[in-house]
């Protein structure tokens, strides 16, 4: 069974999982999406996460996407 943890209420998110320390795995930028495939785990930023979000998401056991922080206010 997939797991999708996408939060659709800012206000919901009391902790974020990924850091600034994420990198995503195509071109090394944070990371603000996870996957995990086969036991391993992808890390992607928003653009690479959009990219392959389609073929991943029909493999991916789970999915985190914490996208909507680009758009929060400080």
């Amino acid at each position: 069974m997939n797991t999708l943890s996408t939060p659709t209420d800012n206000a919901a998110v009391l902790e974020y999982r990924l850091t600034a320390a994420d990198r995503c795995d195509s071109c090394g930028a944070q990371a603000y999406i996870a996957a995990e495939v086969n036991g391993s785990e992808l890390l992607f930023c928003a653009h690479h996460g959009r990219k392959y979000e389609e073929k991943l998401r029909n493999v991916a056991t789970s999915w985190h996407d914490e996208t909507a922080r680009l758009t929060e206010s400080a």
